[in-house]
């Protein structure tokens, strides 16, 4: 069941506040700490202005790829929520979430049976699973029969090539929260009308079930 989701990949500050302020915003908005490839990356000190915001509802989420001690220490007092975190072994986040106190989204990039598998040995140290395609900064797809018939004791979120008009129904089986970035930009740019388009979407689908 869709619960809810995660826009990702925050800029601008004015987008920030569109979808905090919005009358559905997401559950969690993430921002891209440590990984200069991507064009969503966001410095440290454009990082401190950005959060510089009244969250409401929502939750921040930090996207780090194999973080090292120096940008852990350095976001360690950002109002940050979740550390979601790629390329991490299991003792890496342990010792992770026991010294800053964050919540974990562990984020496995997949593209065969075998990927999915590695889920089992993060189940003792993350609270979230995000599977997501090995395209890291671009949008690219996974097949997502490979984890529809996994059984979790945690709650699944979703990334991977999603659009923001899609029918929101074929990922009801599938994952409890949807993450979408790319496929809410036009020209490489956050798109206020297709995230307000796909909040609404969601928050139907939300009061259908």
């Amino acid at each position: 069941m869709i619960k809810d989701c995660k826009i990702c990949g925050i800029t601008d500050s004015h987008i920030l506040n569109f979808i905090v302020n919005h009358p559905y915003p997401p559950k969690f908005v993430g921002f891209i700490c440590n990984y200069p490839k991507s064009s969503r990356y966001v410095g440290l000190n454009d990082l401190k202005k950005l959060l510089n915001v009244k969250k409401n509802k929502s939750k921040f989420v930090a996207v780090l790829v194999k973080p090292n001690k120096e940008i852990l220490e350095r976001i360690k007092n950002l109002p940050f929520d979740y550390y979601q975190l790629y390329d991490c072994a299991p003792d890496i986040i342990r010792n992770i979430k026991k010294k800053y106190q964050k919540k974990i989204i562990t984020a496995l990039t997949i593209k065969y049976e075998s990927d999915v598998l590695k889920h089992k040995l993060f189940s003792d140290v993350t609270d979230m699973y995000l599977f997501d395609s090995k395209g890291y900064e671009k949008s690219h797809s996974f097949d997502h029969d490979l984890i529809k018939n996994i059984k979790l004791n945690k709650e699944i979120m979703l990334a991977g090539n999603i659009k923001f008009n899609d029918n929101l129904k074929n990922y009801e089986k599938i994952a409890n929260y949807l993450d979408l970035s790319g496929g809410l930009e036009t020209s490489g740019l956050k798109d206020k009308s297709k995230i307000n388009i796909f909040l609404n979407n969601l928050n139907k689908l939300k009061n259908e079930t």
